[in-house]
């Protein structure tokens, strides 16, 4: 038995916030990191705000609901970005990305 609320949604949450880092710190090891720029970005955006929103949603705190509509804008901006290079992480982002924006937008 599961006793923490939205226990599925903090796990596909954490699951993006795994994937939007490791993504950030491939791309800065990426031969034209210069490239990357906008792809780093949103990566780190997008790991802080559904960092913040999952750690709310374990508090069960009623704000959570205001950034689960953030979490939403940030995972969908993050994955087209990502979903625009070949690499195997930022293709591996976009996906997390965009199943977090889905679980969300669900949510929300």
């Amino acid at each position: 038995m599961n006793i923490i609320p939205n226990h599925d949604l903090i796990k596909k949450i954490d699951i993006c916030v795994a994937a939007c880092n490791f993504c950030a710190s491939a791309c800065l090891k990426e031969e034209n990191v210069k490239m990357m720029v906008s792809c780093i970005a949103l990566d780190l955006d997008c790991a802080d705000i559904c960092k913040t929103t999952g750690i709310l949603l374990a508090r069960d705190s009623q704000h959570a609901k205001h950034l689960l509509k953030e979490c939403v804008e940030i995972c969908e901006a993050c994955a087209a970005e990502c979903g625009q290079h070949q690499n195997d992480h930022c293709q591996a982002c976009a996906q997390a990305c965009t199943e977090c924006a889905e679980a969300c937008r669900t949510a929300a």
